[in-house]
């Protein structure tokens, strides 16, 4: 079979960009190796985890908040099965939703294992073995968790963020190396079921890189879940017994100490992921960090041959992966696509949420840039203080004489869909008094935002 566009990885860069090709066009096929269709986002990372985050706040918050809203209930119990078991329902129910909308954009799905024979032939090894002649090819194979030296994943007892998300029960003590998203968003689920959670983080805060307010506000409220923190940190080990896990780390002061748990979740990031794609056959280049190198169009070094989402440089974010899909679609269709990196959005989905846009402030002083901060604390709020929700703020920083604004930072409830507002205003280059200018309904929290605004321009905060 001969098509104008092959996509290896159907996640959501590789099916995203099949769907724009085929609307551009393109006669268009799509490769993945598993039996179901939406990648590590889909199966076993963004929507399985929400999921799970979703039904541990609902214990949570039955278990501490219901008798303050006046609501009286019995003896609460979890039901870690019927939880997972509600969690692969909604997979599933995503997963055969990316099935119709291949079907219904005449897409060419093959199941197995896509590897280059040449440029523009693709072997794909499955049930049986085929040969695909293709133009072009966009890579979207995504990534996989990395590992530390000394550190074996047993997928028993030591795990990745994968089997984190099949437990048969909650962890009477959680050890998570890494501070950052994945770890913290398990965790979380785990604490809130009643789990002791510790994490061990290498360098001196967690979620390290957004901006430094965001991990110190965040820090505070994980405490009240009953998080402990050790940082600074340096894992040597990770080893277990069948029923204890032992991790062994040299603290700030170079001193071995060891903590003990009955499970370890091994959260330290994620390595692109190119095995099995016989890159040489085609002749792509790799970067000295596993990366497929490619130009500003996203076009690797062999000409035709494309690559998106977690194995290219940039954020390993899933609506990152996306917005290249649809820009190599439209490369490659002769259109102008553009996109703006550093307005790409990061969440944290804890409770509170986290999310950030632009530049940190750690970044600003960096760069030498002169600038003014306006922030505004949830609590303030009214909307806050009626749903119980009163931790967090939402940080706005501008331009010192522009009054452009260069970064939003927010920690507090719903701020993953809040950020939306800000990717807007920066997108059209808004000031921080332009969103100021904005009516904001209320209650909401969203009235942080035109708060912060109003801090930033002339500290002119109305309630606080």
């Amino acid at each position: 079979m001969k098509y104008d566009v092959t996509v290896i990885g159907s996640g959501p860069g590789g099916y995203v960009a099949a769907i724009r090709c085929a609307q551009l066009g393109f006669k268009t096929a799509l490769i993945e190796k598993y039996s179901t269709l939406g990648g590590t986002c889909l199966n076993v990372g963004c929507i399985p985890s929400k999921a799970l985050l979703d039904s541990s706040e609902h214990f949570h918050n039955a278990t501490h908040n219901f008798k303050t809203h006046g609501i009286e209930t019995g003896e609460l119990k979890v039901n870690l099965q019927q939880m997972i078991d509600r969690k692969n329902g909604v997979i599933k129910l995503t997963c055969d939703g990316i099935d119709f909308l291949m079907k219904k954009n005449k897409i060419d799905v093959y199941k197995g294992l896509g590897s280059f024979v040449n440029k523009n032939t693709i072997k794909v090894s499955g049930e049986t073995e085929q040969l695909i002649e293709t133009d072009k090819v966009i890579i979207a194979t995504g990534s996989k968790p990395s590992v530390l030296p000394g550190i074996t994943i047993d997928k028993q007892r030591v795990i990745t963020s994968t089997e984190a998300l099949n437990l048969k029960e909650v962890p009477k003590h959680l050890i998570i190396i890494g501070g950052g998203v994945i770890g913290l968003e398990l965790g979380s689920v785990y604490a809130r079921l009643g789990a002791k959670v510790t994490v061990i983080e290498y360098t001196s805060t967690i979620i390290p890189t957004m901006d430094g307010t965001l991990g110190k506000e965040l820090q505070r409220s994980l405490r009240k879940l009953g998080f402990t923190f050790q940082f600074s940190h340096k894992v040597k080990s990770a080893t277990s017994n069948g029923t204890e896990v032992t991790v062994v780390a040299d603290n700030e002061k170079g001193e071995e100490v060891s903590f003990k748990g009955d499970y370890c979740l091994v959260s330290v990031g994620r390595r692109p992921f190119t095995e099995g794609l016989n890159l040489e056959a085609a002749g792509v280049v790799l970067d000295n960090r596993g990366r497929i190198e490619t130009d500003a169009h996203l076009e690797t070094n062999v000409k035709g041959i494309y690559a998106i989402g977690d194995v290219v440089k940039g954020a390993m974010l899933a609506h990152k992966a996306e917005e290249e899909g649809v820009f190599v679609a439209e490369v490659m269709a002769g259109q102008k696509p553009h996109i703006h990196y550093n307005l790409i959005p990061g969440v944290v989905y804890t409770w509170p949420e986290v999310a950030g846009v632009g530049a940190t402030e750690e970044e600003l002083k960096h760069a030498g840039k002169k600038y003014k901060v306006g922030s505004f604390p949830m609590r303030a709020l009214g909307r806050a203080r009626a749903s119980m929700d009163i931790d967090g703020l939402v940080k706005i920083l501008a331009d010192e004489e522009t009054d452009e604004v260069l970064g939003v930072h927010m920690i507090g409830p719903r701020v993953a869909d809040l950020i939306a507002e800000a990717v807007v205003a920066m997108e059209f280059r808004a000031s921080a008094e332009d969103i100021a200018r904005m009516s904001h309904a209320h209650p909401t929290y969203a009235e942080a935002v035109k708060e912060a605004a109003l801090a930033a321009t002339a500290n002119r905060a109305i309630h606080m």
